[in-house]
């Protein structure tokens, strides 16, 4: 779209003869904040011309991407009166944080003026759904609830961060509630990972698909030229730097001991889960606290009853040592587990003292290793290769660590050790590495 098929569009409005000054007022309003879009978007940030379905922008971190989802969707809103739109982020955070309330979401590009009342009544926070004063109405869902998107149907979808989707289903369910008027359609912002989804989405190009790829460096003149710089010397010719910034899709690295493939091939949903043996929750604490740190991998991993392993939760991030211990103790009850098992190179001792200040009763095992990380992930690899581990949903992070990992890592692959850890705990597949129980 253009400027000028915009303005006709909204001039062939039948309904605007019929407005109240007041509604032309706000018709006006809405008018100008979507020219300003227009004038100020790079090109490959405007809806697609032509007829499509889907329109799935593939782009590095800092394109763009958030601010393109919500101009598309607000436009659609805008233009059309009475009908429905969708947001769907991986997580209700997700969906607050970034695409409602961020500084490129809904809200900060909205004008209030288009609201059917004041802010506060318009803006549902707990419901996640916007009322605009022409009968549309925004409505936000988290794709980690695949359920909750049986009931809803939509005239357009803004899905955001597809790849990072942790249940597969939450797509399908997704689609089904596309169904509404004459002509339907998903805009898909993300970053791209191999997953079977995206690439057949990639694949769909030309046909139904308008795919747009881009690059962080797109949007070079509204980032902090030092971030640029930083993320330049970090991860230039990098895999993760490849696909988290140039947006392009990683299939394979060479001397990778995992592949997409054997992870997608025994893949399972919630719906799958067997009862349990065993459940562990495996810990790789980091050694500080800074926004710097490492991560610190906390990894929620079951033995069925099938014999067989999944892997349940993947709840690393980076917190305070009082934080992740108590996460830990936590998950440890949520998934009625049997065990924590944390890793002690760096934190000795006080990783046990950080965990007993939390749950004094809660059964802990220390493991210290004194063989390198290659060593103690490749008899879990050959798990992986047997099809006797299933990750229940996805998990982007962690498997992008897990096909990124040749034992040359730049930083530690925390999420991945603490896999290892727990993975080996449940098989007692220590191969060579010393185990130190406390």
């Amino acid at each position: 779209m253009n400027i000028v098929s915009g303005q006709k569009q909204f001039n062939d409005l039948k309904y605007v003869e019929n407005l109240s000054k007041s509604f032309d007022e706000k018709e006006t309003i809405a008018f100008h904040s979507r020219t300003n879009w227009y004038q100020m978007a790079r090109k490959e940030q405007l809806d697609p011309n032509g007829d499509w379905s889907i329109w799935l922008v593939l782009a590095g971190r800092g394109w763009g991407k958030t601010r393109t989802g919500a101009e598309s969707i607000i436009t659609y809103a805008i233009k059309n009166p009475n009908t429905i739109c969708g947001v769907i982020a991986p997580t209700s955070g997700d969906l607050r944080r970034v695409c409602f309330e961020g500084p490129s979401g809904l809200l900060k590009n909205l004008p209030r003026e288009c609201y059917l009342d004041s802010e506060s009544k318009s803006y549902n926070r707990s419901a996640m759904e916007i009322k605009l004063w022409n009968g549309s109405v925004i409505q936000g869902y988290a794709a980690i609830e695949p359920d909750r998107l049986r009931g809803p149907q939509f005239h357009r979808i803004w899905a955001d961060e597809l790849a990072a989707w942790r249940y597969p289903e939450a797509y399908d369910q997704m689609m089904f509630g596309l169904r509404l008027g004459t002509n339907p359609k998903l805009v898909i912002t993300t970053t791209p990972r191999p997953s079977k989804l995206i690439k057949d989405l990639v694949k769909r190009n030309g046909d139904d698909v308008v795919l747009i790829k881009g690059s962080t460096f797109d949007n070079a003149e509204n980032l902090a030229e030092s971030s640029l710089k930083l993320l330049k010397e970090k991860y230039e010719n990098t895999s993760l730097g490849r696909q988290e910034l140039y947006a392009e899709i990683i299939e394979e690295v060479e001397g990778a001991l995992w592949t997409m493939h054997l992870i997608d091939r025994s893949r399972k949903e919630k719906k799958d889960i067997p009862d349990f043996k065993r459940v562990v929750i495996a810990i790789d604490p980091a050694v500080t606290s800074k926004q710097t740190s490492d991560e610190t991998g906390i990894i929620v991993v079951g033995k069925g009853q099938d014999n067989r392993y999944y892997v349940l939760e993947d709840s690393s991030g980076r917190f305070s040592a009082d934080a992740w211990a108590r996460k830990a103790v936590d998950l440890f009850y949520e998934y009625s587990a049997d065990r924590i098992v944390a890793e002690t190179n760096n934190g000795g001792d006080l990783v046990e003292r950080l965990i007993r200040s939390v749950d004094n009763q809660v059964p802990y095992k220390a493991v210290h290793a004194t063989r390198g990380k290659i060593v103690r992930a490749e008899p879990i690899s050959a798990l992986y290769e047997q099809n006797k581990v299933h990750h229940i949903g996805s998990f982007p992070v962690l498997e992008d660590q897990m096909i990124s990992y040749t034992g040359s890592f730049q930083t530690s692959p925390d999420r991945l050790d603490a896999l290892v850890w727990g993975l080996s705990e449940l098989s007692k597949s220590s191969g060579n590495v010393n185990w130190r129980v406390s």
